[in-house]
């Protein structure tokens, strides 16, 4: 779903002007496993993502991207990484490119059922970390940093 603010940019800019957008992705792990959803726009398994809000603190946003697509409360344990996309040309033509904050979470409590949970997903499904389904490179690239283990988040140096 696009949020409100990015619509009315792109109703006052059109398709073509590629924004500058912030994202968080979320490496939810759980006893080995990894949660991730097949994304209803191409199809295509992925991590957890999405745009914050205007004034939204980035762990606060990683949060409500989870719960909102697959029903689970999740805990931020750090911040992996702080990347940036190449340009993304989505299936609706839009151009975009992201600051893409990469953080390591875990359930909240046990119990929590994954579940498609909105209509930006077709499947929700905890896999393996040693048994991922195809995804875009990109995509395995942000899953891996927020599977090394490190002590301070990880960035392209200058």
């Amino acid at each position: 779903m696009i949020p409100a603010y990015v619509a009315a940019l792109r109703a006052l800019v059109g398709p073509d002007h590629g924004l500058w957008l912030p994202g968080v992705n979320a490496v939810v792990l759980d006893s080995g496993r990894v949660l991730l959803h097949r994304r209803s726009d191409t199809g295509e398994w992925s991590i957890l993502s999405g745009i914050l809000d205007p004034g939204e603190e980035p762990a606060a946003g990683v949060v409500r991207e989870v719960l909102e697509e697959t029903g689970i409360t999740v805990v931020v344990e750090r911040l992996a990484g702080v990347t940036v996309s190449p340009e993304v040309v989505h299936p609706n033509g839009h151009r975009a490119q992201y600051l893409q904050l990469v953080f390591t979470c875990r359930p909240d409590g046990a119990g929590q059922v994954a579940r498609v949970a909105d209509d930006e997903s077709l499947e929700v499904a905890w896999f393996p970390v040693d048994a991922l389904p195809p995804m875009r490179e990109r995509t395995r690239e942000l899953l891996m940093i927020g599977l090394e283990e490190r002590e301070r988040a990880w960035f392209r140096p200058a």
